[in-house]
């Protein structure tokens, strides 16, 4: 279901680029098919881009530096037997440098996934709590949403681009008056509508990773209990690290967002996700065996 959303939200996503690069080449260069084309393939080359380099690039904006197991045993621990349970390759392990309880995941691939989780997190949680914000993160290394959501990203900069490159054409080129004000539409609605795209890819998946990760774990609660607590702290401390652009890497928003700006949330609203968590916690075989009893036997 969530797989389904999300391929109709890319395909709304690619028309919606298609339609503006037709725009704005109809309305400069009397050729609607090159525009279309010439900003499809730059939407091409910048995925390639972000494909190639998103770790490298999170971790630079996030000032994350890679840890050995002796300098972070706990993380390393955590992780490890997170992705053994997953068949997954163990992905790198970074530490943030911030006192905002939070984490991320970003990579191209399993074969290429870093996890990193904050100075603040390490300190605020306890391992159960942590295991499940891990195993979040680890779903998102699952499902290649590190990969996804690059791309959706990379598709809603290069329509805004779009946009105001329609807008610059017509100011600068001296249009008739029917080519400015169709600019002017292209250059204010679609990257509007290509963000509220992005953010529904963005939310769809962070529900996927909550429910994933609490089905690693066997138990939601601890998830639940952890989001609650970083949601709290995100409001009081400040990340001091990173930008807005990578927000939608964290397991919360780690920036204040309120009033109007709400609508265009990276994340699903935190009490919706603890309420579909406990609703979890309530369904038949969810707490019992599996990999929470495994833990529990083991004491890992």
């Amino acid at each position: 279901m969530a797989f389904g959303r999300t391929l109709l939200l890319f395909v709304a996503m690619l028309a919606l680029f298609g339609v503006v690069g037709w725009v704005v080449g109809g309305l400069f260069a009397n050729d609607p098919l090159t525009g279309s084309l010439v900003f499809l393939l730059l939407a091409a080359a910048l995925n390639v881009f972000s494909y190639l380099f998103s770790d490298k690039l999170v971790l630079w904006t996030t000032r994350a530096r890679l840890v050995n197991e002796a300098e972070a045993p706990r993380l390393h621990r955590i992780v490890a037997d997170l992705a053994q349970r997953e068949g997954l390759p163990k992905p790198r392990v970074a530490i943030i440098p911030s006192p905002q309880p939070n984490a991320l995941a970003t990579g191209r691939g399993p074969r290429k996934s870093v996890v990193a989780a904050t100075e603040g997190i390490l300190r605020m949680l306890d391992d159960e709590e942590l295991r499940g914000v891990l195993a979040h993160e680890m779903s998102h290394v699952r499902n290649r949403d590190v990969l996804t959501m690059s791309i959706a990203a990379t598709l809603a900069g290069a329509i805004t681009f779009a946009g105001r490159s329609a807008l610059w054409g017509a100011y600068g080129g001296g249009g008739r008056r029917g080519n400015l004000l169709g600019a002017l539409v292209v250059a204010i609605l679609a990257p509007v509508a290509a963000m509220l795209i992005q953010l529904a890819i963005s939310r769809s998946r962070e529900f996927q990773a909550d429910a994933s990760g609490a089905r690693l774990v066997g138990d939601p609660l601890p998830l639940a209990r952890a989001l609650q607590k970083i949601d709290a702290a995100a409001q009081q401390v400040p990340l001091g690290v990173s930008s807005p652009a990578a927000s939608h890497l964290f397991v919360v928003n780690p920036f204040r967002v309120g009033g109007f700006a709400s609508l265009f949330r990276t994340h699903p609203d935190t009490a919706e996700r603890v309420r579909r968590l406990e609703a979890m916690a309530s369904s038949p075989g969810v707490r019992t065996g599996g990999a929470f009893g495994r833990w529990r036997a083991r004491g890992v």
